[in-house]
């Protein structure tokens, strides 16, 4: 079947070009905002032969197409006889279609979603500085491979100065972050980050070991304000961006423009930096602090292994609530508290977990040609940590593998916390993030790894071949339903 075929039956069966109020696509999706998205037939578009599933996420109806998604994007605007218009664009207009939860979660997502490839970038770094740094691996395991040569040695310290720039800045790309999403300033969003690291105050990692009467103040006579950085905080950089936002666009709607160069700037920069270290700075601290307390605390008690098979269990549905951006701020600042994170490796577990439920059905489905064109894609892109094809395409679609993936991944989170295993930082969320654990913790997370393949993939050839053996097509293919 043709991509215009498809193109035009898709148009049918989401209601019609009336139906549609914006359409845009990604890497691999079409993202459509409908009028109403009852009217979409979800069950017909999930068996058009160009489509690999879909799913609704922040008030967008998506329809995954694969690697050829800008061909037919370009086919089914041609054929619909709409304009198609930018992500940015589209997810504005969705928001109507999402209640407050929904647009504080999206909105938190956006302020994330530019951030995360240096995110990775800098857990892949960090985790290479572990493995030639902190691992023991030579001369009957008595030193690091820094401790022989000098080369690596140079490396390691050079890697440093990208590590240091994603993480301990972390607050410059937050803050810059915001005013690109809300249309502000962005320069003021940069430099408004840098004021919270600045190298003259006292960095954020040293005031817990200062004393009170050592900490450098600004003295204005009536008052003095400590001059303490925000290195690596997530929650005072986002207070003090999108006070700055507001204090921007409020100014500019009353000030002239033939003064607005001059004025706007130092009316919504100056009292945002002061208001961000006398108030905000102090409060988001507390926030971050207590939230972070509390995560660790839950993991670390003799309940933790409750948290962590609830949460193992439940992480890949928080994916398609859009729920789980939440996990990267509390993972950041369990980071700038505790020095790593014991949240982060049940996430790169529960994408495995679904992967490995993708390469089950591929063995169950091993003589249907067409399915494994889908099927070996998503398993791969999930064992990379791009779990989108591999949970919508296959195990959504088919129930089954997706509850076999969460009861892996809630096995496999249990042995991670009960180990209290640690990661440095973000990293890959797939079969790469064990380059991010603590060296010390390397092997237990590797176990916990062999769990997350070995349980689903078990559990999904399991009920394949029992449960659902009847309704098996004769090629030994996946069940109908």
């Amino acid at each position: 079947m043709s991509k215009n075929s498809d193109a035009k039956q898709l148009l049918e069966l989401i209601g019609g070009k009336e139906n549609i109020a914006a359409v845009t696509h990604c890497a691999t999706r079409l993202r459509f905002v409908l009028q109403d998205p009852q009217q979409a037939d979800v069950d017909k578009i999930g068996k058009l032969v160009s489509v690999k599933g879909t799913f609704t996420q922040a008030g967008q109806f998506q329809v995954i197409i694969g690697n050829d998604v800008l061909a037919f994007y370009n086919e089914f605007v041609k054929v619909a006889g709409v304009d198609g218009v930018s992500k940015e664009a589209a997810k504005s207009a969705a928001k109507h279609n999402m209640n407050v939860m929904q647009r504080l979660l999206a909105n938190l997502a956006e302020i994330f979603s530019p951030l995360i490839p240096a995110l990775v970038v800098g857990g892949l770094i960090l985790g290479f500085r572990n493995v030639i740094g902190d691992i023991k691996l030579l001369e009957d395991g008595t030193k690091t491979i820094v401790e022989q040569s000098q080369f690596w040695a140079g490396v390691h310290s050079f890697l440093w100065l990208i590590g240091e720039a994603i993480f301990m800045f972390l607050p410059v790309g937050i803050t810059w972050s915001i005013s690109k999403k809300m249309g502000t300033t962005q320069i003021l969003g940069i430099i408004l980050g840098l004021t919270l690291v600045s190298p003259q105050l006292l960095n954020a990692y040293a005031v817990v070991g200062t004393p009170a009467d050592k900490i450098p103040f600004w003295n204005f006579g009536f008052a003095k304000v400590q001059m303490i950085g925000y290195q690596a905080q997530v929650i005072p950089a986002i207070l003090a961006g999108f006070l700055l936002a507001i204090l921007e666009k409020n100014v500019r709607r009353v000030v002239p423009e033939y003064v607005s160069m001059i004025v706007v700037p130092f009316l919504a920069l100056v009292p945002t930096v002061l208001v961000a270290h006398t108030v905000l700075g102090p409060i988001g601290w507390a926030i971050g602090k207590v939230i972070s307390s509390v995560v660790y605390a839950g993991l670390t008690s003799s309940f933790g292994w409750l948290f962590a098979a609830i949460f193992g269990f439940t992480y890949a549905p928080l994916v398609i609530t859009g729920l789980h951006h939440m996990t990267n701020a509390i993972d950041l600042q369990l980071m700038a508290q505790f020095g790593g994170t014991n949240l982060w490796p049940m996430i790169a577990l529960s994408n495995i977990a679904q992967g490995s439920a993708v390469v089950g059905m591929i063995y169950l489905n091993r003589h249907n040609e067409e399915e494994k064109q889908v099927s070996i894609p998503a398993a791969v892109s999930c064992y990379l940590g791009v779990t989108e094809p591999a949970m919508f395409g296959i195990n959504l679609k088919y129930i089954f593998p997706f509850l076999c993936a969460m009861t892996g991944s809630a096995f496999a989170a249990v042995i991670s916390v009960g180990s209290g295993v640690m990661a440095n930082s973000i990293g890959v969320g797939g079969l790469p993030g064990i380059l991010s654990i603590k060296p010390q913790f390397m092997v237990i997370f590797f176990l916990a790894m062999v769990v997350a393949v070995v349980v689903p993939f078990l559990l999904t050839v399991a009920l394949g071949k029992t449960r659902y053996s009847a309704k098996l097509q004769n090629t030994g293919g996946i069940p109908v339903k």
